[in-house]
């Protein structure tokens, strides 16, 4: 895609899943690529985020690129200003960055621990502001533009029951990418999302278990999940020059599961 070619990209949460598909995708471009990761508590957990990290950057060496690992907790300011920096001492200036980093977890929201609720909003959402106010500061000071992708979801329009956490974060971060487009687009600054509907990814346990995988894609218009790569090509687009006039916008990618399914077929 035009543009993307030597130009300095940062990719949030890029051990697995969407955001590794991600940093792979801007090094087949040609594109110079940070890959954030963070170091989960428990051993195993460390050790199998450690593995798919290694193997992502095999990938991304195999395209003649340069790359760096940053580790940093996204919801952490300290972590996000010292991966700033970082990432701009090593190569230079940062043109990209790709907000990807996020969690999720399950509960009926009146049985909900407030500190899980904290957790997912401080990695979903106040993680991506952070990330992006760093990413504009360094845009400004060097006044030659940049570009911000935000990896929401469907669930920042679709309610989802028991993901109270999640759906609120992804809801924020809808007006987060439509407030900050509107405040920067003077300098040239684009901030964009992109909305997966079901992605098959680690993430979610529903991927590896083929009879809740048919119970998703049954809801899902096209009758099948998308991929990881499918996303990538996405933010790919809209960090390229072939988005150069796209700004607070989010593209859903999901298979038709924003266009209610269930008026498929007429009710009377």
């Amino acid at each position: 895609m035009k543009g993307l070619k030597a130009k300095n990209v940062l990719v949030t949460g890029a051990s697995t899943g969407i955001g590794r598909a991600i940093a792979i995708r801007f090094a087949q471009e040609g594109a110079n690529v940070a890959v954030n990761f963070y170091k989960q508590e428990e051993k195993a957990e460390e050790t199998k985020e450690q593995m798919l990290m290694e193997q992502a950057c095999v990938q991304i060496e195999d395209c003649g690129v340069k790359h760096i690992v940053v580790q940093g907790d996204v919801s952490q300011e300290d972590d996000v200003v010292e991966m700033f920096s970082t990432c701009i001492n090593n190569f230079g200036g940062l043109d990209i960055l790709v907000n990807n980093a996020g969690i999720q977890n399950i509960s009926p929201s009146h049985e909900l621990d407030i500190k899980d609720f904290d957790r997912t909003i401080a990695t979903n959402l106040r993680g991506a502001f952070l990330c992006a106010r760093e990413a504009i500061k360094h845009f400004l000071e060097r006044k030659h533009g940049g570009s911000i992708i935000n990896n929401s979801s469907v669930h920042e329009i679709i309610p989802r029951p028991e993901y109270v956490g999640y759906s609120v974060s992804k809801g924020g971060m809808e007006n987060l990418t439509r407030t900050l487009a509107l405040e920067y687009a003077r300098h040239n600054i684009r901030v964009n999302a992109i909305g997966p509907g079901a992605t098959a990814t680690p993430i979610n346990d529903w991927a590896s278990n083929p009879a809740e995988k048919t119970k998703v894609e049954e809801h899902i218009p096209m009758g099948r999940a998308g991929t990881p790569e499918e996303m990538a090509a996405v933010v790919a687009f809209l960090a390229s020059d072939e988005a150069a006039y796209i700004t607070g916008q989010t593209l859903f990618v999901d298979g038709g599961l924003t266009l209610y399914p269930d008026f498929r077929q007429p009710w009377s």
